[in-house]
């Protein structure tokens, strides 16, 4: 652990620019700033396969639409997601796609919180659940997001997914939750992916979180608070 914290620490932006000849008149468009995108989650099909894995063995539904959505917060079994001192939600998200499972509440509840204490701002989330309708139209706008339907389907589609914001993290900041998202998918408690388009942590919270989550109250310190914080000491 203390060895990939120490690879993570030492890993740095790479910026190329094309040269301009000294007698060229410098055009803006000629320099092209491109930076390595090396995230320790990489987006692949076999973590969508993971994902829909997740849900099947939950027999959850994938929520179709509205009336669907409705249904289960009425039953409870999708919870708000609130804003707090540790957590801001990004204002365009819809007040009725801010719910997901419970446990995957308890998640950024304590991912946020822990984040809070190291840097003393808060965490932005960016999306939970989403309907097939909703996923359907994201869709059209956008390629790269995951199909409506099938074994790599939105893993939104159940409410067992959070999207938080990535982008603006300071590099200390990314390796941060990057480590702490580590600790816990060695663990088997989560399944993360860092989308570059939105620049977001993409990560699914498996039921097993919660069972987990229980355990850790007879510890003084968190442990995943234990190993970022001797990560800390090795920068």
């Amino acid at each position: 652990m203390a060895a990939l914290f120490g690879l993570l620490a030492g890993a740095s932006p790479v910026f190329a620019l094309h040269a301009v000849a000294p007698h060229h008149r410098h055009h803006p468009l000629r320099h092209v700033r491109r930076v390595l995108w090396n995230p320790l989650f990489r987006p692949s099909h076999d973590s969508l396969l993971r994902q829909n894995e997740e849900i099947d063995r939950l027999a959850l539904p994938r929520i179709v639409d509205d009336e669907q959505l409705a249904e289960l917060k009425a039953s409870h079994e999708l919870v708000p997601i609130e804003e707090s001192e540790s957590l801001r939600i990004e204002r365009g998200l819809d007040p009725s796609r801010r719910y997901c499972r419970p446990w995957a509440r308890d998640f950024v509840q304590d991912l946020s919180e822990v984040y809070y204490d190291r840097f003393h701002d808060q965490i932005q989330l960016n999306s939970a659940v989403r309907t097939v309708k909703v996923q359907k139209k994201l869709r059209r706008r956008n390629r790269n997001a995951a199909p409506a339907e099938g074994e790599t389907a939105s893993s939104h589609l159940a409410g067992i997914t959070v999207d938080l914001q990535r982008r603006g993290l300071t590099k200390e900041q990314i390796r941060f939750v990057e480590y702490y998202l580590f600790y816990l998918r060695a663990l088997g408690l989560v399944e993360p992916e860092e989308e570059r388009r939105h620049w977001c942590f993409h990560i699914m919270v498996s039921d097993h979180y919660e069972e987990w989550r229980q355990t850790q109250t007879l510890f003084p310190a968190h442990p995943t608070e234990e190993i970022a914080a001797s990560g800390s000491a090795s920068q």
